[in-house]
């Protein structure tokens, strides 16, 4: 067995280590900033920054994102999760926007945690979603999906 095929099947890709280590930045820049307003105005200068270093058709995407769970849900608070663009309430992420030409994936995703109030009767529901060049109706599906992540 190479080297190069032991490290494929028993290690993570290079795309996931990078985004563990952003992860591990992000934490110690969490608590080195502290608490209150300036925390949250500089997470979310962070978030903006990042989408607006993103390639042009993700960039739209994930300015749309960001609109979108402000409007509907602007209890959450704009941070990076895993050097993406996540949305937290009470430092919790509930949803985050990842982008597929970063991550060098055919397609780039929003998703939810677990923080998200997505449950429903039927023991079944999404917890991603696709986003290649979404239609109005898709956007309008995304933000009522945000307004149910939030409900209480």
């Amino acid at each position: 067995m190479t080297k190069a095929s032991t490290s494929k099947r028993s290690g993570f890709s290079e795309q996931e280590r990078a985004a563990m280590k952003e992860r591990a930045a992000e934490l110690k820049t969490e608590v080195g900033r502290g608490r209150g307003a300036d925390r949250a105005a500089a997470e979310e200068a962070d978030v903006l920054a990042k989408i607006a270093g993103m390639p042009e058709s993700d960039r739209v995407m994930a300015e749309r994102v960001h609109a979108i769970v402000a409007k509907a849900a602007p209890e959450l608070s704009p941070k990076l999760y895993y050097g993406q663009p996540g949305y937290a309430r009470k430092g919790k992420v509930v949803c985050f926007f990842r982008s597929g030409q970063q991550d060098k994936e055919r397609y780039s995703t929003f998703g939810f945690s677990v923080q998200a109030q997505l449950d429903d009767d039927s023991g079944f529901w999404p917890t991603a979603y696709a986003l290649v060049e979404p239609t109005e109706a898709a956007w309008q599906q995304l933000e009522k999906a945000v307004e149910r992540a939030v409900a209480s």
